[in-house]
Formats: C-alpha cells, structure tokens, sequence
C-alpha cells in the first residue's frame, strides 16, 4: 500500500510504483517516477526528469533532480536516472544531465550516497559506488563499481576512477584512478592497488599478488609508459583485472592518469 503524508506535496503527472512511502513535507515534481518500495522520509525535494528505481531510500533535506549548477544549461529536457537499492542520505545533491554530456546522469544499483555528497551534471555511477560525507563529483565524472570516494574529496571534471579504486578522505582528484588503485592527497597520487578493498570482496591472495607484480611494471622507471603496458598486456593477456587496468589506461581520456608518490607501495 502507498502511504503519502498529508504534508506532502505530490503533482499532477509523477508515476509511482507499489507500496511508495513518502513523508511529511516531500515535494515532488511532474515528471518524477518512483519505483515500488521507494521510501522518502521526509523534507525530500525532487524535480525534473527522474527516475528512481525499486527499493531506494532517500533521507530528509537531499535535493534530487533540480536545474545543474551549469552556466550552460538552458533548459533542456535531460535525465536524472538512478537505480535500485540505493541509499541517498541527508543533503545529497544530485543533478540531471546537460546537452553538452548526453542530456543524463546516470547512477546505478546498490550505491551508497553519505551525508552532503554531490553528483554533478552528467556523472555515470556505476553499481555498489559509495560517496562518503560531503564527497563531491563536478560533471561528467565517472565513477567504476564498487570504487570509494573519500570524506570531504573532490573529483575534477570529466575524471574516470576505475572500478574498485579507493579514494582517500579530504583528496583533490584531478587526473585519472586506475582500477584497483588507491589514491590520496591535497593533489591525489597513486598509493598503490586497494589492498584493503580487494581482501574485502574476496580477491584470492594468488590474485592480488599477481596484480601487485603488474602494478610495479606498469608504473617501473625503464622505458615509456606505451611500452610497459605493451610488456604487461603480453604477460598477463589471460589475466582479466590486469587488462581492466591496461584497458583504462589505454583509453582515450581528456584527463591524464594519476601516478604514483614518492612512498608508494603497492
């Protein structure tokens, strides 16, 4: 059963799914659809085009789906999709898309957005990302699954971090994460592979050990970085994480890729 407090104030137009719960002093826009077992608890805003999937639940004072903080946007009728299971807590910011970033922002399953988090314009989060405490994305960043973005960090624009990277709190992010990597620091540098999140999700020690021998040869001191990942690719061609990062390098990027510091152990 949908359950709407009488405070709330829910336009004409919003689709909503089975057993919806929305609390004292919601506002919803027109153009919002909530998935079944969506739960607003209270003084939730959301506006524009958005889509919020099954089983997510927003707490008081987030600001979902409103105008970019884009001097360029004019107006256009972009998206704000977000999926399933997702935890978006107090004074999360999350803005939709412009037609300079393919008119959506897009977050996935399972995501965990801490208090005062922000996702600008045109981000794409991938599943099981985490947004710790006033973690702040400017647009068109993107996010791999399972990757951690610090307390109090900043992501530059148009950033990748890769898939179960690790970002350390009160970081400025400014060029690219590998996947696995872990960075930190006023200006980030790489600190090696996520040690601590690769145990967590159940990488044997055989694999972490391999990805720790390409790591060094990848970022060693001999030859240019094309050749490294050339060695790399060769020696671990049937290795997958270790393509992943070859991969992510090799990618074309507006952002170079973020090296490792002076005390870097992988």
């Amino acid at each position: 059963m949908t359950d709407i407090h009488p405070s709330a104030i829910v336009a004409d137009g919003v689709q909503l799914g089975e057993d919806i719960r929305i609390g004292p002093y919601c506002v919803i826009g027109p153009n919002v659809e909530l998935g079944d077992g969506t739960e607003l608890i209270s003084h939730v805003s959301i506006a524009g085009r958005t889509q919020i999937g099954a089983n997510t639940k927003v707490f008081p004072f987030a600001s979902i789906g409103h105008q970019p903080q884009d001097l360029k946007y004019q107006g256009e009728p972009s998206w704000l999709v977000i999926g399933c299971n997702n935890i978006i807590r107090e004074h999360v910011t999350m803005n939709p898309g412009t037609e300079g970033g393919g008119m959506e922002t897009r977050v996935g399953n399972n995501c965990l957005f801490m208090v005062g988090a922000h996702v600008a314009h045109d981000c794409q989060i991938d599943d099981n990302a985490i947004l710790v405490n006033n973690a702040t994305l400017a647009g068109h960043v993107e996010i791999g699954e399972w990757a951690i973005v610090g307390g109090l960090s900043a992501v530059h624009q148009f950033v990748r971090i890769g898939k179960h990277a690790m970002i350390g709190g009160m970081t400025g992010v400014e060029q690219d994460v590998i996947p696995y990597g872990s960075v930190m620091g006023n200006r980030a540098r790489l600190f090696g592979l996520n040690l601590v999140g690769l145990k967590r999700r159940d990488f044997s020690r055989d694999d972490i050990h391999e990805m720790r021998k390409a790591y060094r040869l990848i970022f060693a001191e001999e030859g240019t970085m094309a050749e490294r990942l050339e060695d790399v690719a060769e020696d671990f061609a049937d290795y997958k994480p270790v393509m992943e990062i070859v991969e992510f390098i090799q990618a074309d990027s507006s952002r170079s890729i973020c090296h490792p510091g002076l005390d870097d152990a992988a």
